[in-house]
Formats: structure tokens, sequence, C-alpha cells
């Protein structure tokens, strides 16, 4: 019998409007019409048309976002009006304060990064897994690679830290290292420790300190 080859079945293009929408809603700068023909498999001038079509739909139903064409390249941006009611947003979340726990959490990686989570845990006392995604989730911790030898995930602080606290490196932290317990005390601990439930601290819920 003579081999026969299957030939592939064309994949359906998704609908144009759609499929740019999806696309710009992921991009993170301007789009040109040809990049964005590329995405969708599309002519360019059926994508400028639908751009330009689009743009205009959504002034006309007053979205809170609009489709703008600057330098070339085509980008949402918040309209105008609204700028205020997104900048309020974005700085609250950037003013909310830390709580204790993740202040005494973050002190630790600070003075002794990079760290990982247990040695973390050790220092506090209970298991820091929720604040850690805390301060990873606010840019103030991240991953710095593996312990070479248990291979656990290490942690230290990022620039963001540095600017918040107005330093240009960890160097010019105050002298608070020697009053935090040495880590490597702590290993003969940290080994009977293994596999014994730790307290788990709740992960912090931040309040609004005026109490709305």
């Amino acid at each position: 019998m003579t081999d026969q080859v299957e030939e592939a079945l064309p994949v359906p293009f998704a609908a144009l409007r759609p499929a740019l929408e999806a696309v710009l809603m992921v991009a993170d700068q301007p789009l040109d019409e040809l990049t964005l023909a590329t995405a969708v498999s599309y002519p360019a001038p059926e994508v400028a048309a639908a751009l330009t079509a689009l743009a205009t739909e959504y002034d006309d139903q007053g979205r809170g976002f609009e489709l703008r064409n600057v330098a070339g390249g085509w980008r949402f941006y918040t309209r105008e009006e609204f700028a205020q009611v997104v900048e309020g947003f974005v700085l609250e979340g950037q003013q909310a304060r830390l709580t204790q726990a993740a202040l005494e959490t973050l002190a630790v990686v600070a003075y002794q990064q990079p760290v990982s989570r247990a040695r973390v845990s050790a220092v506090r006392g209970v298991n820091v897994d929720g604040v850690m995604r805390t301060l990873i989730s606010r840019g103030l911790v991240e991953e710095a690679g593996q312990d070479g030898e248990h291979g656990a995930t290490l942690y230290r602080t990022t620039s963001y830290f540095l600017e918040r606290i107005g330093i240009v490196s960890i160097d010019e932290l105050p002298d608070l290292a020697p009053h935090l317990p040495d880590l490597s005390e702590m290993e003969e601990e940290l080994a009977s420790a293994q596999g014994a439930p730790q307290p788990v601290e709740p992960e912090p819920v931040e309040v609004d300190p005026d109490g709305a």
C-alpha cells in the first residue's frame, strides 16, 4: 500500500478584533501594525482597519480605556478622565503598611541574605511562608538561586527595597546584625526540627488605618 501523507488541516483564523484585543492586552509596549498582523495572521491593511474601528468603538462606548496609535505603535491606555482613579489605586497599594510580622521577616532576610525560608522560620520561630509570599508580591524580596548543600531556594532583598529605605546597598544597613541569632549556631536545631510542624503565622491582612 502506498504511504499517504496526511495534510495538516489549516488552523481557523480567530476573529480579527478579539485576536487583536488579546495580543494588545498582554503587550508591555506599543505594537506596530506589521507586528500585530504577523501575530494574528491577517493582512496588514485589514489589521489597520480593525484597529481604527476598535479605537472608535471604545470611544463611542465610553470605556475606561482607549486604544491609541502613539509613535507608530498601538496600545491600550487609561482614559484621561479616569487617570486620578487609577493613580489613587496604585498609590494606595504602594503606601499600604507592612504588618509587624512582615517587617520582622524582612529584617531577617535583609541581614542574613541570601537565606532560605527554613532559616528565616528558624530565626522567627514560626512558619513564614505566607509572609514571604507577601514580601515577594510587594517587590521587596526575590529569589537568589539555591543552596548548594541542601538545594533550598534562597532569598534576598531587591533594589526596590533599597530604594524604599533610601540606601544604595545593603552594606549601608544599620549595624543590627549582632542582635540577630547566628545561623551557624542553629544548624543542630534546624536538623532536629526537620519534619516537626512549626506554628504557622497567618498571612498578613492589611487593614485600612482610617478604619474604612
